[in-house]
């Protein structure tokens, strides 16, 4: 089981002022909240299947053992997990 950081934050789209946000997200919904137990977020801050982090949480998850994805790799993970329900690994993307 392996915890999932991406690099949205190199993208217009992951940058808020002066903010800079990736999504983390898990194999599993237990991992990715203790994860985010052990990382100081809020329950709340949860999205359904991902948290929104600012790089030094990112950095810090990493830290603890999250693996560096990329936006593109983080897409086509979740999607597979919609289209299959399991998440599968940075490098196996495709859709089955």
């Amino acid at each position: 089981m392996t915890v999932y950081v991406d690099d949205m934050y190199k993208y217009p789209m992951g940058q808020f002022g002066r903010m800079k946000m990736s999504h983390m997200v898990a194999d599993t919904e237990e991992e990715l909240h203790a994860m985010a137990d052990k990382l100081g977020l809020a329950r709340k801050w949860y999205q359904g299947d991902h948290y929104d982090v600012s790089l030094g949480v990112r950095y810090r998850a990493i830290s603890l053992g999250a693996e560096q994805v990329t936006l593109r790799q983080l897409g086509l993970m979740m999607l597979k997990r919609r289209e299959t329900g399991k998440l599968g690994g940075p490098f196996d993307t495709r859709i089955v």
